[in-house]
């Protein structure tokens, strides 16, 4: 059966073109031009997955989220066009699974799409283990098959971007990372996001890690160089 992905955004030249790329791809799509209407939708004929603009009239894509996970967990990724850090960070701290900035690749979108619609179809499952899908580097334990984290038995809440970041850093510790060669494993080769996209995926997931153990210093900076996982 064809997944069902909601679109919402006021940008109408947006809904059609992704709309196209993901119905070629065998997705049912669902569009929505503001939030409100959205809302009703989603409310009504909940989808597998939703994307979600930040700015839009009526209601904007965080009003719409927060209204939306007081009934329902369905994953959702936000579009935004802001370069203020300030919308992505709110948002993934109301709930959204991840966020991609406009313009955005549509292959990239779509990649996202399935790796959050893997990840939902193997919460709460048990399938055999692939050891080739999880890497362990002491207390950390990284489960590709799940896109699932943890760091000391306690588990990470990672975005798919994030946990790319940790798994590109960790196959290889104290081997040093440039930022190209991050975009490279969260993005994927051709897509360009500036350096301080990376920057902020890094600082992000510290602050998620020092959560759980204030003294997490697995992730360093070599200033001007990259980033290394600690051996």
């Amino acid at each position: 059966m064809a997944h069902t992905v909601a679109l919402v955004d006021d940008d109408r030249n947006i809904l059609a073109s992704v709309s196209i790329a993901l119905e070629a791809e065998g997705f049912d799509v669902r569009t929505y031009t503001d939030g409100a209407e959205a809302l009703r939708g989603l409310s009504q004929r909940p989808p597998d997955l939703a994307v979600l603009d930040i700015k839009m009239p009526r209601m904007d894509g965080m009003e719409l989220l927060q209204r939306l996970r007081q009934t329902s967990q369905m994953p959702v990724i936000f579009l935004t066009s802001k370069d203020d850090e300030l919308d992505e960070l709110m948002g993934l701290r109301m709930g959204a699974d991840d966020y991609i900035k406009k313009p955005f690749s549509q292959r990239l979108l779509i990649e996202r799409i399935r790796a959050l619609l893997r990840r939902e179809a193997l919460r709460g499952e048990s399938p055999e283990v692939d050891p080739g899908q999880i890497i362990t580097r002491g207390p950390l334990l990284l489960d590709g098959a799940r896109h699932a984290c943890s760091w000391k038995g306690q588990p990470i809440d990672l975005t798919v971007t994030e946990f790319l970041l940790v798994r590109a850093l960790a196959q290889r510790p104290g081997h040093v990372k440039n930022r190209d060669q991050l975009m490279d494993a969260a993005y994927g080769e051709h897509v360009y996001v500036d350096d301080r996209t990376i920057d902020s995926h890094i600082k992000r997931l510290r602050k998620k890690f020092k959560a759980v153990d204030a003294d997490f210093s697995q992730i360093e900076t070599l200033y001007g160089v990259g980033y290394r996982y600690k051996e």
